[in-house]
C-alpha cells in the first residue's frame, strides 16, 4: 500500500536551528510524526521534493544533534 502525503497543508516547522536568512534552513512537519513519518525539506524550495524518515529515525537523528550541541556549549571542542 502506497500513501501518498500532501506537504501542502500549512503543517511545517522551521527548524530552531535554522539561521535567519543565511539559506541553511529545513522544515519538518510534525503533523505526519503520528503516522509514523516525518518528510522534511529544503525551506527555500517549499515546492520541492521531501525525505521522509520514520519518526523513530528522526527522533534519533534530532536527539543526537541535541547531545552534540549541548556538548559544545559546555566547551567541548571538535577534533582536530
Amino acid at each position: 500500500m502506497t500513501v501518498r502525503l500532501s506537504l501542502s497543508i500549512p503543517a511545517s516547522v522551521k527548524s530552531s536551528y535554522s539561521q535567519g536568512d543565511s539559506g541553511n534552513c529545513i522544515e519538518w512537519a510534525p503533523a505526519f510524526a503520528p503516522l509514523g513519518v516525518v518528510p522534511v525539506r529544503d525551506s527555500k524550495d517549499p515546492n520541492g521534493p521531501a525525505l521522509h524518515f520514520t519518526t523513530a529515525t528522526w527522533t534519533a537523528f534530532t536527539s543526537a544533534v541535541q547531545g552534540e550541541a549541548n556538548r559544545f556549549q559546555q566547551g567541548a571542542r571538535l577534533p582536530e
